[in-house]
């Protein structure tokens, strides 16, 4: 568990004093980031072998649990320390330190809490979704894209040739109706639904509205600007992951039905440290066929698995640039439709 505190918390705890006290503590948030692992990753290239034998559930949970009261804790401090800076470079720099961390760490930390059998962590995860202005991602993400993973029936499962811009625009409102619409039916069966202000999509709504007034009290117009450009900053980068972890690969239809999701139907990666401070969110074939399985427990096997040629930040980045990835991208897809 060392390797997952450290990676994570480095980035949480830098961005906290950048937002304090500006200052260098700004490049070393972005650095803590970006430059951190890059340069582990390259100091130790190979995957680390733990997965066969991860610490306690609990270990695991109370770090999980601790970046998502830190991303929780760091919103009003990120959205007035952005709209008071007197740095236009500093404001910037730091906006983007905190996007990434939104997006990279926080994010995987919530989607591990949504995934947890406690109610708790369930509403904890989907609390720090919703700051990010994105909590219908708590309900799409478990009643709709685990469901129909590599499927047309996904709207987070990019097709292959199919360019990140498309995609982002169709997996976004694509995802929330999709999430909405799997929250109707779900309480449509129950005996006894409750009443319609506990229906999850006005929680999304009423939390991002109050978050928004957050903004609104601390920072005025500009700190809603600030949280409305950071969090779509963050929202882009969730759908990168998705984009990156499904790109091409499909489920074949067998007699009227979608093969049982397989090893085949994600994309993983290799580098170790960029994937502790991600809690092994690179992992994806190994969550998706075993998504109560806790963070430090998820394996690799690079004989069954798509493997991605460089880290998930790189190959986000990469992602970007639509022609060069569908250049390193369609060979590799391709071989993988045929197994």
């Amino acid at each position: 568990m060392f390797w997952f505190a450290f990676a994570s918390l480095l980035p949480a705890l830098s961005l906290g004093a950048a937002g304090l006290w500006g200052g260098g503590w700004i490049w070393g948030a972005l650095a803590a980031i970006t430059l951190c692992p890059a340069g582990m990753d390259g100091l130790w290239p190979q995957p680390r072998t733990w997965g066969q034998a991860g610490p306690a559930p609990h270990r695991a949970e109370r770090l999980l649990a601790g970046l998502a009261l830190a991303h929780l804790a760091l919103v009003p401090v990120m959205i007035r320390a952005i709209s008071m800076a007197h740095d236009p470079v500093g404001g910037v720099g730091l906006a983007l330190a905190w996007g990434m961390f939104m997006g990279q760490i926080a994010h995987p930390a919530a989607h591990e809490l949504i995934h947890r059998p406690s109610r708790r962590l369930r509403w904890l995860g989907r609390a720090v979704y919703t700051a990010m202005l994105f909590g219908h991602h708590g309900s799409a993400h478990l009643k709709v894209h685990h469901v129909a993973v590599a499927t047309p029936d996904d709207p987070n499962s990019p097709r292959r040739g199919e360019g990140f811009y498309r995609f982002w625009a169709r997996a976004w409102w694509g995802s929330f109706v999709a999430g909405w619409r799997a929250e109707r039916r779900d309480r449509a069966r129950r005996a006894r639904p409750g009443p319609l202000w506990r229906q999850a999509y006005v929680g999304y709504v009423g939390g991002a509205m109050a978050v928004l007034a957050l903004a609104w009290g601390l920072a005025g117009i500009r700190g809603v600007g600030v949280l409305m450009a950071v969090a779509g900053y963050a929202q882009m980068q969730i759908l990168l992951a998705d984009y990156v972890q499904h790109y091409g690969l499909q489920r074949r239809r067998i007699q009227g039905r979608y093969e049982p999701v397989g090893p085949q139907h994600s994309w993983n990666a290799r580098p170790w440290y960029s994937g502790a401070m991600m809690l092994n969110a690179p992992r994806h074939s190994d969550h998706h066929q075993n998504p109560g399985r806790v963070f430090p427990e998820l394996r690799l096997s690079a004989s069954k698995m798509p493997m991605l040629p460089r880290s998930m930040p790189v190959m986000c980045a990469l992602a970007l640039v639509p022609p060069l990835w569908r250049r390193v991208m369609d060979p590799r897809a391709a071989v993988w439709r045929l197994r």
